[in-house]
């Protein structure tokens, strides 16, 4: 079954210059088109172009790696010491395994974030989106205001009769 697995990944060759080679388009590429392939969600595997030997984690550890230096850093300088720390005890499978388990379920969250997002623009245009949310708004705090109507109302009209009964009543005045 990993055999009919490996058919479908792309093969990228690393030659002893370091340079890599995609044998799907038949040309050079960069550690940025390799990234690329990632992003895409295209398989693929790097083997060393002279031995055979699998390179791909190395390739990808290497475009994590500047990834880390160019821009804003996932890998905090303590997340990673934790992670050289983990090497070699007991409970490295168990990390691996949930640190794969946790991404594929942000992954899996991300997805879904992004599948609701596009259903709520794509079914209506933008215009019928902000008017319905100015809608529902206004709704709500209409709602809102209501909640305080009767209470306020009973009190106007609470005073109303005790301002009627003292006039009515000439004893209920302090004057």
């Amino acid at each position: 079954m990993k055999e009919e697995a490996m058919v479908d990944k792309r093969l990228i060759k690393k030659y002893p210059n370091r340079r890599l080679y995609d044998t799907a388009i038949s040309s050079y590429i960069t550690l940025a088109d390799v990234k690329a392939l990632v992003v895409d969600g295209i398989e693929f595997k790097v083997t060393d172009a002279k031995t055979g030997a699998d390179l791909t984690r190395t390739i990808l550890l290497q475009i994590i790696s500047e990834e880390e230096e160019g821009g804003e850093p996932i890998f905090s300088s303590e997340l990673l010491a934790q992670v050289i720390r983990a090497y070699g005890g007991g409970m490295q499978n168990m990390l691996t395994s949930y640190l794969e388990k946790s991404m594929e379920l942000w992954v899996d969250q991300q997805r879904v974030m992004r599948e609701r997002a596009r259903h709520f623009i794509d079914a209506n245009n933008p215009m019928q989106v902000l008017t319905q949310i100015a809608e529902q708004n206004l709704t709500i705090w209409q709602q809102a205001m209501d909640r305080f109507k009767p209470e306020q109302t009973q009190h106007g009209e609470q005073a109303r009769h005790s301002e009627d009964a003292k006039t009515a009543d000439p004893s209920q005045s302090k004057d």
